[in-house]
């Protein structure tokens, strides 16, 4: 009897419910076609965010419609370079993990004061962008002599306040957007949340690999009410069908020494970009450990970290050559892997492929960009949920010390509390604003010098 036992035991262990899904490895063998979908869901989860830097520093800049759009095409395409460069990396230069990049917001109130100057302008922008880059990769490429002066506790605390901080983010596609003339409406909030309990209904009634398709189901669900709405008058303009008008078929990208603005080299701008660059930095590592903790249930390892900071310091540098702003890893992709677990790289790989293909083809970047923001919202801010609790299990897994506890109530509090109070920096000079108005390097600076000048955990303990 002692043969058969050992057959069905082989055969249980070889069932499909016992064997990890390829789509759950970095490496794992499927067809670059069946990745296609997974791809889409990523390009949807990020699309618009990724192009919203650039409409608000080219308004600030006064750019014509021609200029905002070679703008947008560049950052379709750097995008898309981005995510293969991390996916697939040179050298040391890359990290080598299912990382989507996108423009980042970080740069938007520095840029835009830059670009509103009529002795500067966008050229000084894209000058800075350049120079800041390349200092992002030369900080990539040293990251082993100074990251370890940056404790598992500080990186935990930089985890939680991306997910804090994206959270208002969610919660404002969810009413239709910043700025929406119908924010709050109960259209809005109506087809948020059919988008989100479409999410929820699908990754709880479906099996197997559809299962992780639960963000795309609820993004197509999502657009098909709103088209509902924008066709039956109900919520005229929800879907924006003027993004489609007198497109070309095809747009090539443009150089920004071949563009009116050119390129400037300003040091006041060069400097704080430079700034910009390091507190970006800091973005990266937490990204890369909120990534590796939701996808692999690891740290990341020192040449992840590296490669990834190093690889958005080269795009970056490339994205201000193509008239672009800085590209960072899109915390929206990391809190889809949290949610559908997808991190083979070949599939990541679909959706940058389908980024640059968008910059080449106006009409693929019309329908992503009508995606109503209230329908992003519906999916993202369960996302962006699951970025906080990465950085809570984080948190957990440095310890509950009473030294850690201050650490981390300390740089939330003044890190999130700060930057919701308007204007608490007002009376600072233009430089320390730029860099402070972000909650993550508030946060991440009163966390990094707690955790240099903060005593034992037994001067803690000590009557």
């Amino acid at each position: 009897m002692a043969a058969p036992t050992s057959t069905a035991a082989e055969s249980s262990a070889a069932s499909p419910s016992t064997v990890t899904s390829p789509l759950r490895q970095l490496d794992g063998k499927i067809s670059f076609w069946s990745g296609i979908p997974f791809g889409i869901q990523h390009v949807l989860a990020m699309f618009v965010a990724n192009l919203t830097p650039i409409a608000i520093v080219a308004a600030a800049a006064g750019m014509n419609s021609e200029h905002s759009a070679w703008i947008i095409s560049s950052a379709l395409l750097v995008a898309g370079l981005g995510t293969c460069l991390q996916l697939y990396p040179l050298w040391r230069i890359g990290g080598r993990l299912p990382i989507v990049t996108g423009i980042s917001f970080t740069y938007v109130a520095a840029a835009t004061v830059i670009a509103s100057d009529p002795n500067l302008g966008y050229g000084a922008v894209i000058g800075a962008v350049i120079v800041g880059g390349f200092l992002e990769l030369i900080l990539g490429l040293t990251a082993q002599y100074w990251k370890r002066f940056i404790n598992p506790i500080v990186s935990a605390v930089v985890v939680t306040t991306i997910g804090f901080s994206l959270l208002s983010t969610g919660a404002t596609s969810f009413g239709g957007g910043s700025g929406a003339k119908d924010f709050g409406s109960w259209q809005n909030l109506t087809v948020a949340t059919i988008t989100l309990v479409a999410c929820l209904a699908f990754q709880l009634l479906t099996k197997g690999v559809a299962k992780q398709l639960s963000v795309l189901f609820g993004l197509v669900v999502g657009y098909v009410i709103a088209l509902v709405f924008t066709l039956s008058g109900l919520a005229p303009g929800m879907v924006d069908f003027s993004k489609f008008a007198n497109l070309d078929l095809v747009s090539l990208p443009h150089i920004a020494p071949l563009m009116p603005f050119g390129i400037i080299f300003d040091v006041n701008s060069i400097v704080t970009f430079a700034l910009l660059y390091v507190v970006s930095s800091v973005e990266v590592l937490g990204n890369t450990s909120s990534l590796t903790q939701v996808g692999f249930d690891r740290e990341p390892t020192e040449r992840e970290t590296a490669g990834a900071i190093a690889g958005d310091g080269l795009i970056s540098t490339a994205s201000g050559f193509f008239g672009a702003l800085p590209l960072t890893s899109f915390a929206q992709n990391v809190g889809l892997v949290a949610m559908t677990k997808v991190v083979n790289r070949k599939v990541i790989l679909s959706g940058g492929i389908i980024l640059i293909l968008a910059s080449f083809f106006p009409g693929f970047a019309a329908i992503f960009s009508s995606l109503p923001q209230a329908v992003l919202g519906g999916c993202t801010i369960m996302m962006f949920g699951s970025i906080v609790l990465a950085g809570i299990q984080m948190i957990a897994k440095a310890g509950f010390s009473q030294r850690n506890i201050t650490i981390v109530t300390l740089s939330l509090t003044i890190g999130i509390g700060f930057t919701q109070a308007t204007g608490i920096f007002q009376h600072f000079p233009q430089l320390f604003q730029s860099v402070f108005s972000n909650a993550i390097a508030i946060a991440f600076v009163v966390a990094l010098i707690l955790s240099w000048v903060l005593p034992d955990e037994k001067h803690f303990l000590a009557d």
